[in-house]
């Protein structure tokens, strides 16, 4: 598969924005996660560059599932909702957008300060514990869509890249997520390296996931 993608300016183009909007989604996550950037900047605003991320990843996950309720959209009327449960591309869709909903509470609720223990765990942690379940199981459904066995190996479908990609993105937010838990006996996370490695990694694979999907730049001619 050709990597160099065309950055093309075509908002009108429905996967053009799905694509985008996941990869500046992405870019927030990994930003608020990187060290150098949390470790030097005021933590509201750290907890504001995730909750601004957090809603690009729902818009963008609405976008794909408008997309995958809508088809090419040729000679049909535009639905801003569907009911299609027979299709595993919609469950997968479905569920990723919920799972985003998740992301949202989460980091809403960690821009509130004072919280104790019980509260933290179950107003900021819970949600995104949920919240990466869902991404999960959303890589899984769109695994199989690509992929109608286990395993299968296709190096020249942007598709399978963008799958194989968000799956293993969706792992590292389920450990960063798992390693965000605060301990009752000391008040801390279980593992603070491991919550932000696995933030910072699962929102690059997410963004290296979108940017597959957008078009190939053409080889250059003589």
């Amino acid at each position: 598969m050709q990597w160099r993608r065309r950055l093309t300016w075509s908002p009108r183009d429905l996967t053009w924005r799905m694509t985008v909007l996941f990869m500046v989604g992405s870019a927030l996550f990994a930003l608020g996660s990187f060290p150098a950037y949390w470790s030097l900047v005021d933590s509201r605003v750290v907890a504001a560059t995730f909750v601004v991320g957090a809603v690009f990843f729902t818009t963008a996950a609405y976008h794909q599932y408008l997309e995958v309720v809508n088809g090419s959209g040729t000679g049909t009327r535009f639905r801003w909702w569907a009911w299609g449960p027979r299709t595993m591309l919609w469950w997968a869709a479905l569920v990723q957008l919920v799972g985003t909903l998740f992301f949202n509470a989460n980091t809403i609720a960690a821009m509130a300060t004072h919280l104790t223990t019980h509260q933290a765990n179950r107003l900021v942690w819970a949600p995104d514990f949920f919240g990466s379940i869902a991404f999960l199981v959303a890589s899984q459904l769109a695994w199989r869509a690509v992929c109608p066995r286990q395993w299968c190996v296709r190096r020249d479908d942007p598709d399978w890249w963008s799958a194989l990609l968000n799956y293993v993105g969706s792992v590292f937010f389920m450990l960063s997520a798992l390693g965000a838990f605060i301990l009752p006996t000391t008040g801390e996370p279980v593992n603070l390296t491991v919550v932000n490695s696995g933030t910072f990694l699962g929102a690059v694979c997410f963004f290296a996931g979108a940017y597959v999907l957008l078009p190939a730049r053409r080889p250059a001619t003589r």
